[in-house]
C-alpha cells in the first residue's frame, strides 16, 4: 500500500513540475513572439497534464493572439484609438490613418472553447473568467459579454466570493477585485456610446444588486440609464437609496439635483446642489456653482 501511495505521489509530483516547465516555457515563447514553439509546448503539455489549468488559459492566449491581426487604414472618417490626421493644401482635415484589428472567428473560436473548458473544469478561477469577459469586449460582443458578467455575478453567490487566481492561488482582497471590475465593465459598456447598450447596462447593475442591494455604483449606474432615457422620477427612487447608503457620495448628490433640475423642482435642485458643493472634489464645487447660478437666473 505505501509503495502505491509512493509511485502515486511520484506521478503527481512529476507531473506538477512538467506542468509548471511547461508553463514558464511557453510564456517565454509568448515573451519572443515564437508562435511555432508555442504550439510544440502546448501539444506536448496537453499529452502530460491534459487537465492543467494553466493549459486552458495559455491555450485561450495563443488561440486568441493568433486570431488578431492590425493593419493600418486610410479613411476620411475619424476611427476610434490614436490616429495620424492628414491635412490638404488649406489646412483642413483631408483623412486619417489608424489601426483597424480584426479577428480570424476560427481561431477565436478555439480559443474561446478552450477557455469554456477551463471554467467548467476550475469555476472558481476569476482571471480565466475575465479574460473571457476581456476577449468579447474585445470583439464587441456585447451580448455575450453582458452574459458572461451575469454569470460571474450569480455564481459569486454559490462560491461566496471565494475567488482563486493564476496557479489557482487565492489573492488577498478578491471580492473587491471582482466588484471593482464589474463597475469597469459597467464603464466600458457606457463609453461606447451606444444607446442600445443601456439595457446592457441594466441587466447587469440589476443583477448586482440582487446580491448586493447596498452597492452604490450599481445603483448610480441604473439611475444613469434612467437619466439618459428621460425618466428622472425612476432616476430619483434608485438615487435616493444611493444617498442613504452614502450621503456624501457627490456624484448620487449632483445626478439627484440633476433630475430634480429636469423635473422643474428648483428648491430640492437648488439643495443638493449645495450638498455637492460641501461633499465634492474641485471639478464637481465649480459644475455644481454654474448650476446654481443657472437656477436662480
Amino acid at each position: 500500500m505505501k509503495k502505491l501511495l509512493s509511485i502515486a505521489f511520484i506521478v503527481l509530483f512529476t507531473n506538477l513540475i512538467f506542468g509548471q516547465d511547461f508553463y514558464s516555457d511557453f510564456a517565454k515563447f509568448q515573451e519572443s513572439n515564437d508562435t511555432l514553439n508555442q504550439l510544440k509546448t502546448l501539444k506536448a503539455w496537453e499529452k502530460t497534464n491534459p487537465t492543467d489549468a494553466e493549459l486552458y488559459t495559455s491555450y485561450f492566449n495563443y488561440y486568441f493572439a493568433k486570431s488578431r491581426t492590425e493593419m493600418l487604414t486610410l479613411t476620411t472618417e475619424q476611427p476610434d484609438g490614436q490616429v495620424l490626421i492628414l491635412t490638404d493644401s488649406t489646412n483642413k482635415t483631408a483623412g486619417y490613418i489608424g489601426s483597424q484589428v480584426d479577428y480570424a472567428q476560427l481561431d477565436l473560436k478555439k480559443g474561446i472553447d478552450w477557455i469554456n473548458k477551463g471554467i467548467e473544469q476550475y469555476p472558481d478561477r476569476l482571471d480565466m473568467r475575465f479574460g473571457k469577459i476581456y476577449v468579447l469586449g474585445q470583439i464587441k460582443d456585447w451580448d455575450n459579454f453582458t452574459k458572461e458578467i451575469i454569470v460571474a455575478v450569480q455564481y459569486s453567490k454559490i462560491n461566496n466570493n471565494n475567488w482563486t487566481w493564476t496557479n489557482n492561488e487565492t489573492q488577498n482582497g478578491i471580492k473587491d477585485i471582482f466588484i471593482n471590475s464589474l463597475q469597469d465593465y459597467q464603464v466600458q459598456l457606457f463609453n461606447t456610446g451606444d444607446d442600445k447598450l443601456l439595457i446592457n447596462m441594466s441587466d447587469i447593475a440589476n443583477e448586482i444588486l440582487k446580491l448586493y442591494p447596498d452597492h452604490v455604483m450599481s445603483l448610480s449606474n441604473l439611475s444613469i440609464v434612467y437619466m439618459i432615457s428621460k425618466d428622472y422620477d425612476k432616476a430619483l427612487d434608485v438615487l435616493i437609496k444611493a444617498e442613504k447608503i452614502s450621503p456624501e457620495d457627490y456624484i448620487v448628490l449632483s445626478n439627484i439635483a440633476n433630475c430634480y433640475k429636469e423635473n422643474g423642482d428648483k428648491i430640492k435642485s437648488l439643495e443638493y446642489y449645495e450638498k455637492t458643493i460641501k461633499y465634492g472634489d474641485e471639478q464637481a464645487k465649480e459644475y455644481a456653482k454654474k448650476q446654481i447660478e443657472e437656477l436662480k437666473k
